[in-house]
């Protein structure tokens, strides 16, 4: 029981770090995304004031997709903790 226990461990383990890769490349289109934003020069944008704000909306979109990917990734790890713990649990009361 023990041996498939710790397989399923390395199996979410290699999932969950397979997860965090990907954030990471999501998190580095983000900062990049704000230093182009943050790299604009500070002068009149009222020529072109839509376009200023759809992108920045565009900005702030995948800055809290790249967040809520983060809570997801986090909720998930803690419902694979939750069923293992439970698992091992179950285990050692037999």
């Amino acid at each position: 029981m023990y041996r498939v226990t710790t397989d399923i461990i390395r199996h979410l383990s290699q999932s969950h770090q397979q997860m965090a890769r990907i954030l990471s490349a999501e998190r580095q289109v983000v900062v990049r995304m704000a230093e182009m934003v943050g790299g604009l020069p500070d002068t009149s944008w009222f020529d072109d004031i839509n376009g200023m704000l759809d992108s920045t909306a565009d900005v702030t979109k995948s800055l809290i997709s790249y967040l809520n990917s983060l809570a997801d990734l986090e909720e998930s790890m803690a419902d694979s903790l939750a069923n293992v713990l439970e698992t091992l649990r179950e285990s050692d009361e037999e």
